[in-house]
């Protein structure tokens, strides 16, 4: 199966609450062409020896409805201040947030005023804007000749840091890569053993430490072995719980200043990994992390669990981070670099 048809397939709750959402918003005020009062006449019966009537063929799209695959009873609506405010809050709903929801449907507006409209022509013209916001933060997360490569990963508990840590770990060794992965959430035991599980699969060596340790002694010995051993890639969870924010960003300062006592430039990757279930909460997240470290891109998870996959249209818009990967499930291949025209497409409930 298509990365692309998995998203589709799981990201049903996010496309049925937009798709459906403009399907009704173009039949709420579609005019005469939709619901035409009916009037009942009374009709004689033909004479006995009358022929019956022949079938009438429905009527054919013309030739742009063919070519644009229009079928000839699709529902339309003038695209008036009225539609254009449906529209507002519907963005809204799906977790657009005010600002983008407002910028994307005034320029889907631009050009449409006062025309009639289907679904599908909005759905096309939003999956436009959504893939044209998305584009410039579609990167993969860069891979540098430095070994080792420390990538530091950060997020709140929950969020799928320490799955998505597994997956990146199986995904480099599957491209060659050699990992060291370091179980830096010493708080957590849960953590730690589900990073066990991860680098069995994977044949990833997981480095733990007692149950209470400091992150930073643990992300420095990580550092140590990364370098003996040649790696090509250290990941080093951490900690999320952001009770106590003070406690938290101290935390990953150290981990950070002790790390660099084995490379003055490392992390060279500060991957920040959110929970798409979350909503708008995911935008105040990027805000405290962007404080609490210097984060370089996000991953997005757990897009297959809601109806809220519009923030990440937010954040895009909102932070310009670049977006390196998105998941949609607990198997290895669903976490998948990020694609702005599938992403885009799934979200609106748009076939590719």
């Amino acid at each position: 199966m298509s990365f692309f048809k998995k998203l589709k397939d799981r990201m049903f709750r996010s496309s049925d609450k937009i798709s459906d959402g403009l399907e009704a918003l173009v039949a709420e005020d579609a005019g005469p062409e939709v619901a035409a009062p009916s009037v009942e006449v009374p009709v004689m019966p033909p004479p006995a020896s009358a022929p019956a009537p022949a079938p009438q063929a429905a009527p054919k799209p013309g030739i742009l409805g063919r070519l644009m695959g229009q079928s000839p009873d699709e529902v339309k609506r003038e695209f008036d201040d009225a539609m254009l405010e449906s529209l507002e809050e519907l963005l809204i709903e799906a977790d657009m947030g005010v600002d983008t929801a407002l910028r994307v449907t005034a320029n889907i507006a631009e050009g449409r005023m006062g025309k009639r409209v289907s679904a599908n022509d909005i759905k096309r013209a939003l999956a436009d804007e959504v893939a044209r916001i998305m584009e410039p933060v579609a990167r993969p997360m860069p891979i540098y000749a430095k070994r080792p490569q420390v990538v530091l990963v950060v997020g709140v508990n929950g969020s799928g840091k320490t799955t998505t840590i597994g997956k990146l770990a199986s995904q480099f060794k599957a491209a060659g890569k050699s990992v060291v992965i370091a179980a830096g959430d010493t708080f957590r035991a849960a953590a730690v053993e589900q990073l066990q599980v991860w680098g069995t699969r994977a044949g990833v060596p997981v480095l733990t430490a007692p149950e209470g340790s400091d992150p930073a002694s643990l992300a420095f010995d990580a550092m140590t072995k990364a370098q003996e051993s040649g790696a090509d890639l250290l990941l080093i969870d951490t900690a999320g719980r952001l009770q106590n924010r003070a406690d938290l960003m101290e935390e990953l300062t150290k981990i950070v200043r002790v790390i660099r006592k084995k490379d003055p430039e490392a992390p060279h990757n500060t991957l920040l990994v959110l929970d798409a279930t979350t909503g708008q909460n995911a935008v105040s997240q990027v805000e405290i992390f962007l404080k609490l470290a210097d984060v370089s891109g996000l991953v997005m998870t757990k897009l297959d669990g809601t109806a809220k996959g519009g923030v990440l249209v937010a954040l895009a818009d909102k932070f310009g981070l670049p977006i390196h990967a998105i998941g949609v499930g607990e198997q290895i291949d669903d976490l998948a670099p990020f694609d702005p025209q599938d992403f885009a497409a799934a979200l609106v409930g748009l076939d590719t």
